[in-house]
């Protein structure tokens, strides 16, 4: 009888392990006090690209990396700002007033564009698009593409490059997206999000499932969760004073940072605006298959 008991209780302890990995909830916070030997450095995974070297991409782009690709393990990074592991870059770039790129073909990857300020036009073999700030462009390999700065004032944007899988075929032509007509969604979770979205997995996007700004409103925040590993979610500032739960400490997020979640499943994340004006942030993600 003491037999039959002993093995029943393994084999509830065993089902009620099971279920719990089926059912983790990424929204349970770690009540112990910060433990830097056991938790990231949440410092390696905030970055700016005001604090980069500028270099020369597409002929005539200034650009300067925000995060590049990870150095050693992904939630203990030797350097700060190597944190990527499924985009191949992310930076910031600029084009100097009536300067045009050179004419670039991409191979093996894709490049999303998103426009922060200035004014311009990108022109394919079949397609003219104005540029301007909410613009996004997705460009995907094999098509020539040029950029002009047609105003009297920088053009600046953000980089995303994405790789191509093996099994993804990607779209024949660019993709133009304006935020600034897209619809605002409020029923995304995570409390008081409100987004527009700018581009999603239907538009052609390669691993990522979404993408575009979240304005969270005078004296909000949002819901404080984490992230299991395969998952790469990045959050950058555009506009208000922006203060960042993340891991267990605070942090101010400043115009032109980012912060990089490590997928760890223990690290919380939540944008929060603590003043009386909007703020606006900039979501995108690579999720991992449900």
């Amino acid at each position: 009888m003491r037999v039959i008991t002993s093995f029943l209780l393994l084999f509830l302890i065993l089902a009620s392990s099971s279920v719990l990995a089926q059912t983790l909830d990424f929204t349970q916070l770690d009540a112990k006090p910060y433990n830097p030997e056991t938790e990231p450095n949440i410092d390696m995974f905030i970055s700016s690209w005001k604090e980069s070297m500028p270099r020369h991409t597409h002929g005539s782009l200034i650009e300067r990396d925000i995060f590049t690709k990870c150095e050693g393990d992904p939630v203990f990074p030797t350097r700060k700002g190597a944190v990527l592991t499924e985009l191949k870059r992310f930076s910031h770039a600029t084009l100097v007033p009536l300067a045009t790129t050179a004419p670039t073909t991409l191979k093996g990857e894709q490049e999303i564009f998103y426009i922060d300020s200035g004014k311009g036009a990108i022109k394919t073999e079949g397609k003219t698009a104005e540029l301007y700030e909410g613009v996004g462009v997705l460009i995907p390999p094999g098509v020539e593409y040029t950029m002009t700065n047609t105003g009297d004032k920088p053009l600046t944007m953000y980089i995303m490059v994405e790789p191509i899988p093996a099994s993804f075929t990607p779209n024949n032509e660019i993709r133009i997206s304006d935020v600034n007509t897209a619809p605002a969604i409020t029923s995304s979770g995570h409390w008081n999000n409100i987004s527009r979205r700018l581009f999603k997995k239907s538009d052609g996007l390669a691993i990522l499932v979404g993408m575009g700004p979240v304005i969270n409103d005078a004296m909000t925040m949002n819901q404080p969760h984490s992230h299991e590993e395969g998952v790469e979610e990045i959050w950058f500032a555009l506009k208000g004073d922006i203060t960042i739960l993340f891991g267990k400490q605070l942090r101010k997020l400043p115009i032109g940072s980012a912060y990089k979640i490590p997928a760890n499943s223990t690290t919380p994340h939540a944008n929060i605006n603590v003043t009386d004006e909007p703020i606006m942030t900039f979501w995108l993600m690579k999720d991992i298959p449900r």
